[in-house]
């Protein structure tokens, strides 16, 4: 099952670069079960407009699913630093009326991933699975530039998990290597399990590097 419905969202990851400070906590916690912090230099910005980026992806839904879908998604906190972002989108299955399996991970994954070709030339992903405690991940890294910009391309990462309340994906729009390590080493908590990373080393292997969702 497809289940493309917060893809929209990660549309306004480059408007976040410019948005403004709102606090200076660098900690979330969700009432679907997750939680995670990012380091104290990294700035907690006001959110994105939720009512645009719905209205955005909507024009893009391809069926009823995927329309109340997008309307059950919700964005907890975006932080800033230095041309980085990092942000989290979430399902909730109440909201949704249908509870996501892991074996629907890759494919949830994927679809998030797409909205990122709507806004960003992006090259070839290679992709990961692993497990914090008792949650198996999937995860995408792969090489992007805004559309109709020849800058430097940025490094996007996606780490996406299956809750028992709902779905979770967190993604990073990374401009150097101290901002990937950063979302990457992201204390988080999964239904109550804590994980030391959000990404542990090694993930991203070459010879793995097929897509789990089209296996």
């Amino acid at each position: 099952m497809r289940v493309p419905a917060i893809c929209g969202f990660f549309l306004m990851l480059a408007s976040a670069l410019n948005g403004q400070t709102a606090g200076n906590s660098h900690a979330y916690a969700s009432d679907l079960g997750f939680s995670y912090e990012v380091p104290s230099d990294w700035e907690v910005v006001t959110r994105a407009n939720m009512a645009q980026a719905k209205e955005q992806a909507a024009q893009s839904a391809s069926s009823e699913q995927e329309k109340k879908g997008l309307a059950c998604a919700q964005m907890g906190m975006t932080t800033r630093r230095e041309g980085s972002v990092i942000v989290d989108v979430s399902l909730s299955f109440d909201c949704f009326g249908q509870q996501l399996t892991e074996a629907d991970l890759p494919n949830f994954g994927d679809g998030a991933s797409q909205g990122l070709k709507q806004s960003f030339d992006v090259g070839e992903p290679a992709y990961g699975s692993y497990s914090l405690g008792s949650h198996k991940m999937w995860a995408e890294r792969v090489k992007g530039s805004p559309k109709g910009q020849g800058s430097t391309p940025y490094t996007i990462e996606i780490a996406c998990a299956i809750l028992k309340k709902g779905a979770v994906c967190w993604m990073a729009l990374a401009a150097d290597e101290p901002a990937l390590q950063a979302f990457e080493r992201s204390h988080a908590a999964l239904d109550g399990e804590t994980a030391s990373v959000l990404v542990p080393p090694g993930v991203f292997k070459p010879a793995e590097g097929a897509n789990p969702a089209r296996k």
